[in-house]
């Protein structure tokens, strides 16, 4: 069929042949009139005839023009009305002026017309007005996927329930792997004879086995201590909703028979290669195992953390061998540099000064200089004290630096030495982690999911009282050429102290060591009290935070301070451990302004409560039974919410309620 273009083609040279022809035929007339006749009879002829099919040729195409937009314009109006895919126009105030017959249908309505859209799918309001140009909504039971076109006030809705329900079932049948370990099962079976080793044995498959079938998980045991499980993710989920009670169950049915023992798990979880979802569980299980076990870590495609558990204080389990090889290690290393930095946590407390001085004193015993970084607008009370007796012995006092004289100093041989926390976020100056290489963390904290990249040598033990306890371990395999003094000693006694709140919690037999030991060093106890020591405005105001307790839970006490007053964070600690004490209280949580763009949460617990776990949902971190967070640009009543919210979600599904 000729184009339009084609008839122009046409059209144009036609006309201009005619004129040729007509004055052709005039010149001939004048020389042959009957020549001139005959040619004007076919010229018109041919003319006519030549016009004749080029005026067909001209309707036909526009013939077929019009019956081609009335086909578009026909599947056009039916694909509007019948095609399965809602339209919807709406005004500025959110009115519906019209919609295709699909979407009335899909809403079981007749139509839709003239109603409000607060009233037909209020949930679209707020995404238009955020101008969100693609959501995925429930509407009338079925998912849709609207697309909006702001601009025209134009929303189209894709029915996506079947693809969503395929991505929920693929979700819930991703393949998982937990590798299951008995924490103390070799301290435990020690010394037992065969059948008794035996009969635990069997009634620890019993259990596992009776969880693995009643769940649906595959459970195998691999070897005396370790089990490896495989579940789709639909059951990781139901077993998270549970609180992997499983924990608890081995524990109290071991305890009845005299033999305490304790799980971790560790569960990898995202990623659809078998290889790297053992590794993911391997490497779970290593964080709960250094956060000291009967606890569930699942480590995340995000990055992310869960635990779960964690509800017994660790047992100890360090011995004299491994704190023998670390001490070692730390002399090689200290030997290899040319200089030791020493460095604790931001606002660092008698623990970390403690320890920081212990480790200057083990670099000293090797004949090498060591410095310890602090910031002396950011110490307590007893800090300020501890510093100023310091000032007596002029050599020690001269090794405490500033972050920045410690940044001009340091080399590419320097040591750096991280006490008391294992989190970049929370030491004195970042800076110098990123500026030396190597580094070494020692710690008591249980291992959180933000660590220092890379040390060297890492010594975490969450069974010991402090680090300062632990360092105080290390001091003793150390070479004796240069003796310990009197306030060395006791600045070390006093992290201790402190710690343990005077030997009664997180008290084990080596803590009794390492204080025999410092004593025999020329401790000074009547030193660490004058150290401890609070004024009589500190007291005061220490009462009036914990005028304001209430319970939120069954023993669980909140305190919270004035909204325009700032408290310094000891004050708050000292009250959360003051509401430990009182009756009925086995869990405290202290809220005030630490600055007035922070809020800081105290909490402590006497071990029945995972006071950890809690202030982790809230981005902090501790231990079981002494933990803190702080939050950035809310109020005290929001923090208040926010550490209800977790201690709703702590306590949910829990037996021991």
């Amino acid at each position: 069929m000729p184009s339009y273009f084609n008839k122009r083609m046409i059209r144009y040279p036609l006309y201009g042949l005619a004129v040729l022809t007509v004055l052709l035929l005039i010149w001939t007339a004048f020389t042959n009139i009957y020549l001139a006749v005959i040619g004007t009879v076919g010229f018109v002829s041919i003319y006519f005839l030549a016009f004749y099919f080029e005026q067909r040729a001209h309707e036909e195409t526009e013939e077929y023009i019009s019956t081609l937009s009335y086909r578009v314009k026909r599947v056009g109006e039916e694909a509007l009305m019948e095609m399965p895919i809602g339209i919807m126009l709406i005004n500025d105030e959110y009115y519906i002026e019209w919609t295709n017959p699909f979407l009335a249908t899909c809403l079981n309505e007749d139509t839709l017309v003239g109603r409000s859209l607060y009233d037909v799918a209020d949930t679209l309001v707020p995404l238009i007005k955020q101008e969100v140009e693609s959501e995925i909504i429930s509407l009338n039971g079925r998912k849709y996927r609207v697309i909006l076109k702001l601009k025209e006030k134009l929303l189209y809705f894709f029915d996506v329930t079947e693809q969503k329900e395929i991505e929920k079932q693929y979700e819930d049948e991703r393949t998982n792997i937990a590798i299951i370990f008995l924490d103390n099962y070799d301290e435990m079976t020690q010394g037992m004879d065969d059948q008794t080793r035996s009969s635990l044995n069997s009634l620890v498959t019993s259990i596992l086995n009776k969880w693995a079938k009643e769940y649906g998980l595959l459970l195998k045991r691999i070897s005396s201590e370790r089990f490896i499980a495989v579940m789709n993710e639909q059951i990781l989920q139901l077993l998270e909703k549970e609180k992997f009670g499983i924990l608890d169950d081995v524990r109290e049915t071991t305890s009845k028979q005299n033999v305490p023992l304790t799980l971790s798990i560790g569960v990898g979880t995202g990623v659809s290669s078998l290889p790297e979802l053992g590794t993911l569980a391997q490497s779970s299980l290593d964080l709960a195992l250094g956060r000291g076990g009967d606890q569930v870590a699942i480590k995340q495609t995000n990055g992310k953390v869960k635990f779960y558990g964690g509800k017994t204080n660790p047992m100890e389990k360090r011995t004299r061998v491994r704190a023998r090889v670390i001490s070692h290690a730390l002399k090689e290393l200290i030997l290899e540099s040319d200089k030791v930095i020493v460095m604790g946590h931001k606002l660092p407390d008698m623990d970390a000064i403690g320890a920081a001085i212990g480790v200057r004193k083990v670099a000293e015993m090797n004949q090498r200089e060591g410095y310890v970084v602090v910031n002396y607008n950011e110490i307590d009370t007893g800090v300020k004290r501890l510093m100023n007796e310091l000032k007596g012995n002029p050599d020690l006092h001269s090794r405490f630096i500033t972050s920045e004289e410690a940044l001009e100093m340091a080399t590419e041989d320097t040591l750096l030495v991280v006490v008391d926390t294992h989190k970049p976020s929370l030491v004195i100056d970042e800076r110098l982690l990123s500026k030396i290489d190597k580094v070494i963390v020692i710690d008591h904290h249980r291992r959180g999911e933000d660590f220092i990249k890379s040390p060297l040598l890492v010594y975490m033990e969450p069974y010991a009282s402090s680090t300062a306890e632990l360092v105080t371990e290390l001091l003793e395999y150390q070479p004796k050429h240069e003796k310990i003094s009197m306030l060395e000693a006791t600045s070390l006694l006093a992290g201790i102290i402190v710690d343990t709140k005077s030997f009664t919690l997180r008290t084990g037999s080596r803590t009794f060591d390492a204080a025999s030991y410092l004593r025999a060093q020329g401790a000074d106890t009547v030193l660490v009290q004058k150290f401890l020591k609070e004024d009589v405005e500190t007291y005061i105001k220490r009462a009036k935070l914990i005028e304001s307790v209430e319970f939120y839970y069954e023993g669980v006490a909140i305190a919270q301070g004035e909204d325009d007053v700032i408290y310094d964070p000891v004050l708050t600690a000292q009250a959360a451990d003051t509401l430990l004490a009182m009756d009925e209280v086995v869990s405290s949580f202290v809220i005030s302004k630490r600055d007035p763009d922070t809020i800081g949460i105290s909490a402590r617990s006497l071990g029945e409560v995972n006071v950890q776990i809690i202030m982790e949902n809230l981005n902090g971190g501790g231990h079981l039974t002494n933990a803190a967070t702080q939050l950035k640009d809310i109020s005290i009543e929001e923090a208040e919410e926010q550490l209800k919210e977790a201690l709703d979600d702590y306590f949910e599904g829990r037996k021991d309620i």
